[in-house]
This record gives C-alpha cells, structure tokens and sequence, in this order.
C-alpha cells in the first residue's frame, strides 16, 4: 500500500468510530464479526451486476472464496445472523461444478489440489454446523466433502517422491512438477473430520499415510522446539530432495487441527503426542513470545506478505479453535493465544473510510495501513474463535449432524488422475468395488478427455 494513501487513510479512520471487543462476550464478537463480514463484502462480486456467484473480485483467487464462506458459516452458527444464508448457500452450490467435485468449468484448466481443498473444508463446515441442506434431490454438505476427498485421494502419486499430492491437478499447469504441503496437509484434515464425522476408519488410514509421507520426505521434521513444517520440494530430478523451507501458519494450522479430530474421535495417545508437537512448532514460530499474539512470520514484519499469505491467519485462527473445543487437555493454551490475538485484531481493526477496516499487524496498536479481503478474513476467524468454547463442538451423524452423505461421491469424475484403488471398510465395502471397476475407465477417460 502507497504509504501516502495509508497516512490518509489512517487519519481520516481515526475520525471514525473504530471496532470496539470485548473477547468471549457474544454480543459484542458478533457486533464485530459483523462489521468485519461487511468488509469482505466490498471484494464480493456474486451480487454484483454480471458478477460470477461464488467469486471475489480480482487479484483475490478463488480458493480464497472457499475458505471465506467457511468462516461465514461458522458466523451464520455462532451468532445467528441469517443475513448472508442465501449468499452462503448460493456460492456453495455454484461452485461445485458439473461433476459435484469443487472443480467448476470456470477453475477446471488452472485449479490445483489445494485450490479444491478449500471448498472440501467450506462445506465440512456446513456439515458440522447443520448449514441449511441441499434439497433432497441434490449431495449434501457431507457427500460434496466426500467427492473432494475422493478425487484428491485417487491423485496420490506414489511414482515420485514416495508417494503425496502435487500441487496442480493439471499436467499443463506450472507447478504440476510441485509436491507442497498445504495440499497434502488439507488431504490430512479432510480425512480426519470425516473419519469423526462419519466414523469410518478409512479415513483415519488415509490421514495416517498422509502423515507418515509428510515425515518420509521431511516436510515435516522435529526440532527441540517443536515440529518443523515445510513448504514443500520439487519431485525433479532429485525425488523431492531440495526443500524450499518457507514456513507457514496455515500448515501448521490444518496440522492441530488434523490431530485435534483424530485424537477426539480415536482417543489414540500418537495424535495426542504429534498435537503437542505441532503445538510447540505453533508458539515458537507464529506467537510473539512477549505479547502471545500470532503473527504471519516469513512474510509480515517485512511488509512482503502477497495477496494469498495476506489470508493464511484466517485458517489458521479457525484451527486454533477447533483444537480448543476438540482437545481439553490444550484448552486453556488455545484460547490464550486465541483471546489475545483477538484483542490485537480488534485494535487492528480501526482503518478506512468505514473506521473499521483491518490491517495485518495485529500486535501494532491499531491500524496498519494494510487491508484487503485477507486481512477482513482473519480477523473475522480470530475474534469470532473468542465464542468457540460457548458453543457445541462439530457435530457428527451421532451428534445431530443431518447432512447426507455418499461414500462414492466423485469416484467417476473425470477430474481424477493418477488413480488408485480406495479401499473401504465397514459398511461402506462397496465404494472399494466401484473405485476397482472405475480404475481402467477413468485412465482412457481422461486421456481422451485431455485430447479433447
């Protein structure tokens, strides 16, 4: 931001009334949290005049969106403020694509793993939180989760680098030769809230493979202080060898949380031990040891952060809280960090022309000179994670979760490359036969799908 424009903006915000918080006080996080929200639909184009439903408008990409509308619901729970449910609902549905996958024609040629994961994570949480269903007639939150899953899983690429998604979906797309860990890392929490979701212990092997692989190839490593979590590598010609180590809040975020829904739903002592590590890796690399506020570390004290690491806390913050509610041994850790990034936030919050806009730096004492639908975004997560522990945890279809599920959703899309067998126990044995009769289909599918 042009620092002239920023001392202008910051002296005219000062005239205005800027956002008051008192952190765990329901009315006054929701008082904010709608304040915040009216932010973030400045960026909105879908009710705009020829606008695309479901979209931000430009540079912000469209996983962006996904990750946007999944704090929205949590606000539509935790506050009960239906003024969005319809824009919610909408985008949803819109953006689901043809085949129901979260690849929509309008992404299908440059979308990537981790760009679907996002939606699979938006529509997890309007599962978990009762968002209004689907009719009859159409795939529920829980079964929309379940094709992301399932096409993400059918991409695992054991060829190279042992195994782990690429970062592109698409061949044709830069960065297809990319194994990252956010894409890998959002297969991980996929799996581990369907596994407690549906109670289907597949997906606890899927997010115990994930795991695994991610320490194989040293994403993941240990350190005195906690796990280190790494960018990723390029497979090239050296196996994923040479790690960018670039380290991310949002990694370690799906990370606690992945580890918080399995231990919730295993009681395994192992996730408990790897939540504790990721937690240690949390406060000695994103909390300012003297304020215990979060902060973007590779890139916001520089003044360097782009528009997609402008939003990284927005995820992070919401898996802050999900550990909170899921895990009661690490509750009172959670919410310290949560309430006093809050209160940072708020501060931070007092920008603009509205008096109200937020900035990045949320340990600076007001507002920065940042803004933008990433910042709105992650102060929205953090002060509305001040009401986590005020309200149920997840729900599960043993806890008054209604939304309808398909073990098989997405097993004949086209979309899916590098397919292998999924295997499925219990139950739900006959998604394994469809994923083995689809398997030769699928690759001649594709490749003429390609050429066409």
């Amino acid at each position: 931001m042009h620092i002239q424009l920023a001392t202008l903006l910051t002296a005219f915000g000062a005239l205005s009334a800027a956002l008051e918080l008192e952190t765990g006080n329901k009315d006054s996080v929701c008082n904010a949290a709608t304040l915040i929200i009216k932010g973030m639909m400045d960026y909105y184009e879908g009710i705009r005049y020829g606008g695309t439903v479901g979209m931000f408008q430009s540079p912000y990409y469209w996983w962006e969106a996904g990750e946007a509308f999944g704090g929205m619901i949590d606000t539509w729970a935790w506050c009960k403020n239906d003024t969005y449910e319809t824009i919610i609902y909408d985008a949803l549905m819109a953006q689901r694509g043809s085949q129901n996958n979260y690849i929509p024609a309008n992404q299908s040629t440059t979308e990537g793993n981790d760009d679907q994961a996002f939606w699979g994570l938006a529509v997890l949480e309007a599962a978990e939180k009762n968002f209004t269903n689907p009719p009859s007639d159409q795939p529920g939150w829980l079964a929309l989760s379940q094709a992301v899953y399932n096409t993400m899983r059918s991409r695992w690429d054991s060829a190279n680098c042992g195994g782990g998604l690429r970062w592109q979906i698409f061949q044709w797309n830069s960065g297809y030769d990319y194994k990252n860990t956010i894409s890998n890392s959002a297969l991980f929490v996929i799996a581990a809230r369907l596994a407690r979701y549906t109670g289907n212990t597949t997906y606890v092997d899927t997010a115990e493979m994930v795991w695994d692989w991610l320490e194989e190839v040293k994403f993941v490593q240990n350190s005195s202080s906690g796990i280190v979590v790494y960018d990723g590598a390029n497979i090239g010609t050296n196996n994923c060898s040479t790690i960018h180590k670039q380290t991310w809040s949002y990694n370690y975020g799906l990370l606690l949380s992945g580890t918080a829904y399995l231990y919730n739903q295993t009681e395994d002592e192992k996730w408990l031990s790897r939540l504790n590590e990721v937690y240690l890796g949390i406060e000695s690399t994103f909390v300012n040891a003297s304020t215990g506020i979060i902060a973007e570390t590779m890139c916001q004290n520089q003044g360097t952060c782009n528009n997609d690491q402008r939003s990284f806390k927005s995820i992070f913050s919401r898996c802050l809280g999900q550990a909170a509610i899921l895990v009661p041994q690490y509750r009172d850790k959670m919410m310290d960090i949560i309430n006093k990034s809050a209160a940072g936030a708020a501060q931070s919050c007092s920008g603009g022309s509205d008096g109200h806009t937020c900035g990045i730096n949320w340990s600076y004492g007001g507002w920065d000179g940042w803004y933008g639908l990433g910042e709105q975004m992650s102060a929205l997560e953090i002060i509305q994670n001040t009401l986590v522990l005020q309200n149920p945890a997840p729900l599960t279809n043993k806890t008054g979760g209604t939304s309808q599920g398909d073990v098989n959703a997405g097993l004949t899309s086209r979309e899916t490359t590098n397919v292998n067998e999924i295997t499925v126990t219990g139950k739900d044995k006959a998604g394994a036969g469809i994923a083995s009769a689809v398997v030769l289909a699928l690759f001649v599918g594709i490749s003429v799908w390609t050429l066409i």
